[in-house]
């Protein structure tokens, strides 16, 4: 349901800003309803003269954005689609994806320190974690989560929200006998508690609510802070539907409409890279 709405929403917003273009926005997903064949079919049947692909992982990785657009080209070439079609690898930086991020990030500070009045606060960014060997065959993945944390850090400090407080970025959802990338968010977790922090969490690669964020950031983690003396735990919203991260998110749509091969979220040329050259694995034509 709160794709859906984001999926509305969007559509919406590009109607406003642009109602001389009949826009439609349709939902593909890996693991579930509706799968990429159901919105091949959509997209057919509406018959459109350019596809915008969207990836709602704002940090591109080979196990997420570019499998999507895998599953997504096997579709439309079952379904014979032939429209011209750009693909947006990522957008860890986007001002309203941050600016969003960083609001939400601003009340949970508040409400850390209203519940835990004069204590330190440890403020973690918390992202899905990848295995090692992943990163190291060429995924910008950990390199873009980190821009993420560092432009939001940098919104919080120069409205002095930063004051007291320390940051982290760590990676939850560790599974299987390889290595992952670290910190762990449930290690930082009981670090922060057992030094008598307040906790405040933010997920930073999860725009929407799901498993990740209801149970294991919201239940689990949560008993691992108050189990190990945490003084609060507060755990801040995904960006959901807020109005900046929607116009962000409308605003790459419309640049990525008259472009080509793929766009990154870059702020002004749609075409460059925002990632160094050591991470090959992201970008280039179709």
């Amino acid at each position: 349901p709160e794709t859906e709405a984001q999926a509305a929403a969007l559509q919406e917003t590009l109607s406003t800003q642009v109602p001389s273009h009949d826009w439609r926005v349709v939902i593909a997903m890996r693991y579930w309803h509706p799968f990429a064949d159901e919105a091949a079919a959509k997209v057919k049947e509406f018959d459109p003269k350019r596809v915008v692909l969207l990836p709602l992982y704002p940090q591109f990785s080979t196990t997420t954005t570019a499998s999507s657009f895998a599953d997504w080209r096997r579709a439309a070439h079952r379904a014979g689609i032939k429209a011209q079609t750009t693909r947006i690898c990522c957008y860890p930086q986007d001002d309203g994806f941050i600016g969003s991020v960083a609001a939400l990030a601003a009340f949970g500070l508040a409400r850390a320190r209203a519940d835990a009045p004069g204590a330190a606060i440890r403020l973690l960014f918390s992202a899905h974690g990848l295995p090692k060997r992943v990163i190291a065959a060429g995924d910008p993945y950990e390199s873009q989560v980190e821009m993420s944390v560092a432009a939001a850090c940098r919104v919080l400090s120069r409205e002095g929200l930063l004051a007291g407080v320390s940051s982290g970025t760590c990676y939850q959802s560790r599974v299987g006998p390889l290595e992952w990338i670290g910190p762990s968010t449930d290690a930082e977790i009981e670090e922060a508690a057992r030094a008598g922090s307040a906790i405040v969490v933010v997920p930073i690669a999860f725009v929407s609510e799901h498993s990740e964020t209801l149970v294991e950031l919201d239940i689990e983690y949560r008993a691992l802070a108050e189990k190990a003396g945490a003084k609060a735990y507060v755990r801040v919203p995904a960006v959901g539907t807020r109005s900046a991260f929607i116009d962000g998110l409308a605003r790459l749509v419309l640049r990525a409409a008259d472009a080509r091969g793929t766009v990154s979220g870059a702020s002004g040329d749609g075409q460059k890279r925002i990632c160094s050259a050591a991470w090959a694995c992201c970008g280039g034509p179709e």
